[in-house]
């Protein structure tokens, strides 16, 4: 804690990728910034582990948005973050395994289109039309469209139903709902950044990235706490005054600023009687995304057959991405797809696949079980001769995800996509109490690394702006109206 006094301008609960982001900007601007974290590292989902000698990353696995003109380039750029971090692109980023071959998805459009048009030629026209609009939506689109489903934008180009499967399975996996419930805007999103510009990664793990952010921070003045939870956001006279962290002590601050779940932030971190009841309400009506089973294994080595390292790699059992989704929401893990990645630079495995949240109770009589029959379905449908490279094996289940996180029923990407749930406005700026701002995948503004990214940098701009610092020494020119 600063001597010189007790007083900041803006504290920061949480520090995921999101309030990290949040807290460089602010701290480089001058302002007198806190963030205070619950683990003992910074990073949440990006975050990583080692466990029996094997390096595993939580739960974030690659990032998009590092192109050129991206969103991620442009932030870390703004912080000087370029500068102290290596990341690597891995090209291709994702292979999609489907009943009827395979799709990869290479940094150059073209091979993956061509790839496609080889799969299915009826709908040659139509792939490369899709593509166009993929990488080049006009930018009306989606405000004269916030309730189109990603359905209903396949079926404006496409009549082959095994097509849509195969272009709509890697949003299942990113995003947790199929086509028919997911926003077009969100699919489009994961597109852009996590499939046609995705692929890359920080130094040799995940934690990479929080650390040199969290470097970055304390070197622009700011203070980070790790081990160290909120307990309340102070309020007086409907303006935030400060937080409470444990053992009553009182941090005031101007601004408050929650990376953490929404529904602890309105529920049980704001006092009794703060929400309105509207809110409130409104606010128990949403649905979370759906969570994950996480299975982490060491291997003795790598062999043939096993994926290319730093790839993401999908199998879909069907062309069914519906009943997909069903059988995840029941844990019918035969029907669900899932992916498997090796990390670029150990000789370690993750696996994901959707779940449903259920009892702790339930989970730790399924849990051994489950990976089990999870690892013998890698082996039959992507990795042969798997398990007896197998010498660590370890699992996370949405109830790990909870409790290391916050997030609630162990959601994997905050609110589920549906068009309806998109870019609230009240989720970043609640208007019943001044000086209390959110940031992260809780505020419904876009999914993974690129969308908490650019939520902690657009809070951070709008918070400077309400206490009129100057921004210019922070953003770059062409990064400030975005």
């Amino acid at each position: 804690m600063p001597k010189e006094s007790n007083q900041y301008d803006v504290v920061i609960i949480g520090a995921g990728i999101g309030g990290l982001v949040c807290g460089c900007y602010l701290a480089k601007a001058g302002m007198k910034v806190l963030i205070a974290e619950q683990h003992f590292k910074p990073g949440g989902y990006c975050s990583s582990f080692t466990r029996g000698g094997f390096t595993f990353d939580a739960a974030a696995h690659s990032f998009g948005g590092f192109r050129k003109d991206g969103i991620v380039r442009k932030v870390l750029t703004d912080l000087g973050i370029d500068k102290r971090l290596v990341i690597k692109h891995h090209d291709p980023s994702d292979v999609i395994i489907f009943p009827d071959g395979r799709i990869t998805f290479w940094s150059d459009h073209t091979k993956t289109v061509s790839e496609l048009q080889a799969a299915f030629p009826r709908e040659k026209k139509a792939i490369e039309d899709f593509f166009q609009f993929l990488k080049n939506p006009p930018p009306k689109f989606f405000a004269g469209n916030r309730s189109l489903t990603f359905d209903r934008l396949l079926h404006r180009y496409f009549r082959d139903g095994r097509l849509h499967s195969v272009l709509a399975f890697p949003l299942f996996g990113n995003g947790g709902l199929p086509p028919s419930l997911l926003s077009a805007f969100i699919g489009v999103r994961i597109y852009q950044e996590f499939l046609l510009d995705g692929g890359y990664y920080p130094g040799f793990e995940m934690q990479s990235l929080p650390d040199t952010l969290a470097e970055q921070f304390r070197d622009s003045g700011g203070y980070l706490r790790l081990s160290c939870p909120v307990e309340k956001i102070a309020i007086k006279d409907k303006q935030v005054i400060g937080v409470l962290l444990s053992k009553d002590e009182f941090v005031p601050s101007r601004y408050v600023v929650s990376n953490c779940d929404a529904r602890r932030t309105f529920f049980n971190l704001l006092e009794a009687g703060t929400l309105e009841k509207e809110f409130a309400d409104s606010l128990n009506s949403k649905i979370p995304s759906r969570s994950m089973f996480i299975l982490y294994l060491g291997l003795n080595g790598f062999f043939d057959g096993l994926p290319t390292p730093g790839i993401n790699t999908w199998f879909m059992p069907n062309y069914d991405v519906e009943k997909a989704y069903v059988s995840a929401q029941n844990g019918l893990l035969d029907e669900v797809g899932a992916m498997v990645r090796v990390m670029p630079y150990h000789k370690s495995m993750l696996a994901f696949i959707n779940v449903p949240y259920l009892d702790e109770g339930i989970w730790d009589k399924k849990r051994k079980l489950y990976a089990e029959d999870f690892l013998l379905r890698i082996e039959k449908e992507a990795v042969a001769n798997l398990k007896g490279h197998v010498v660590l094996q370890s699992s996370a289940t949405p109830q790990t995800l909870e409790r290391y996180t916050g997030n609630y029923l162990g959601a994997a990407y905050g609110w589920a996509g549906f068009p309806e749930q998109i870019a609230l406005h009240e989720l970043r700026k609640p208007s019943f109490v001044e000086g209390l701002y959110l940031a992260g995948h809780w505020t419904t503004q876009g999914l993974g690394i690129p969308g908490v990214i650019y939520s902690g940098r657009i809070t951070a701009q709008t918070i400077m702006r309400r206490a009129r610092v100057n921004s210019s020494v922070v953003f770059s020119p062409s990064s400030e109206t975005l």
